[in-house]
């Protein structure tokens, strides 16, 4: 399954993903990954949560990005839910071109039993149509 929290910046996407995040890791008996584009918000996930910083994998693609969730989840079977904020910076894709990797996702999520929760700094009206069915 994925999830999508749409939202201008400043609108509480990343708080409301890391409250989603908390409450899976208190909930799941999975394992919870947390994925940023920085160390800012490494202190406010639940110490259960495996917090990643993706820039220190030097990801240049989405390609790359595909590439990265799948050696976690092929490293780990234990995954249940992966919360990925700043989305559209970690897969260095526009937004409309992102559905190729969207659908690798969902057969990700399918094959795995993972759960992808991601938040998208744009808002949820000019989302691209294959993303609408995802919003939370």
């Amino acid at each position: 399954m994925i999830q999508i929290i749409a939202g201008k910046k400043g609108s509480g996407k990343t708080k409301r993903l890391i409250d989603m995040t908390n409450q899976t890791a208190h909930e799941s008996y999975h394992d919870v990954l947390f994925l940023d584009d920085d160390n800012r918000y490494m202190f406010d996930v639940d110490h259960k949560v495996r917090f990643i910083n993706v820039a220190d994998y030097n990801i240049k693609s989405m390609d790359m990005f595909l590439g990265f969730l799948c050696g976690m989840l092929s490293q780990n079977f234990d995954v249940g839910t992966i919360f990925i904020d700043a989305f559209v910076k970690l897969c260095k894709t526009d937004l409309s071109a992102a559905g190729p990797l969207f659908e690798a996702m969902v057969r990700l999520s399918e094959k795995h039993h993972v759960d992808f929760v991601l938040s998208v700094s744009a808002d949820p009206a000019t989302l691209p149509e294959f993303m609408t069915c995802y919003l939370i």
